[in-house]
């Protein structure tokens, strides 16, 4: 008999969660009938300002397959979070999934932006990418680069040497899935080299918290840009109190002067 699921849960913190929060996304989005076009990525949307499309694509399944292979296969991939000894581990895998979800996005527009503008594919315009994907292929490739005797479990029952996973799941998707997002896929593949050889590195505990903390406010902001939604505290108005004291220059024959007029009288509090 294998382990308990919940040793298992605990060896893998980071992906227990973000499987957690992924399911639980799917199950309000069944709930609430919501749509590719609502929360997925696409070239338009982007230009149209919609950049918090990015996080809510790379998090949102809309088939429930779609949400099993790659809740499957990060499962799977969650071995980072045991392979510390060889500078992986919790920490590495946090930070640079947070680096994969924001960087492979950028690519994916990236390549549609070259597909639409230099070779007037105009059909990419259009193409909506929802799905986990991105960064599951992303960690295949890492691991196959950092861990190549490693095995990648598919559905339970599924093997596959993770050295070949990535461009094996890249085929196998493209000819199961025909609508599935190849230039997503390719994308987390080409993120993934990156991290792997270096290319992108020194990624910590300051710099994840900062990166997030940009994460956060474009997120915010882009939400009220596109008016998907309505953040009323962001309104700032202006204040105009005749019971606050005024400043003004006032122009002479010797040059400009600085008058400030008297407060109020009357008591004062300072709390």
């Amino acid at each position: 008999m294998g382990r308990p699921l919940f040793y298992e849960i605990l060896e893998k913190p980071a992906t227990s969660g973000i499987i957690g929060i992924c399911c639980a996304i799917w199950f309000y989005i069944q709930k609430k009938n919501i749509g590719y076009s609502h929360v997925g990525l696409s070239y338009e949307t982007a230009m149209e300002g919609h950049h918090w499309r990015i996080i809510t694509s790379a998090f949102s399944h809309i088939s429930v397959i779609h949400l099993v292979f790659n809740m499957s296969a990060l499962w799977s991939l969650g071995a980072v979070e045991q392979l510390g000894h060889i500078g992986l581990g919790v920490p590495y895998y946090l930070h640079y999934t947070l680096v994969l979800v924001i960087l492979s996005g950028v690519l994916v527009l990236g390549m549609y932006h070259l597909l639409i503008q230099k070779f007037k594919l105009e059909y990419f315009r259009r193409v909506t990418a929802v799905g986990y994907s991105c960064v599951v292929f992303g960690w295949m490739t890492i691991l196959s680069v950092r861990q190549p005797s490693s095995k990648l479990d598919l559905f339970g029952f599924l093997s596959l040497p993770i050295s070949f996973a990535p461009f094996e799941s890249l085929i196998f998707t493209s000819i199961i899935v025909p609508q599935a997002s190849f230039l997503g896929h390719l994308s987390g593949i080409i993120v993934g080299y990156a991290i792997a050889w270096g290319l992108i590195h020194g990624m910590n505990n300051f710099w994840a918290i900062s990166m997030l903390g940009w994460v956060v406010l474009v997120f915010i902001f882009s939400l009220k840009k596109s008016n998907t939604y309505n953040f009323d505290f962001l309104e700032i108005e202006s204040v105009t109190d005749p019971s606050l004291p005024s400043v003004r220059f006032l122009s002479s024959g010797n040059g400009r002067t600085l008058q400030m007029n008297a407060l109020p009288t009357g008591d004062v509090e300072i709390v």
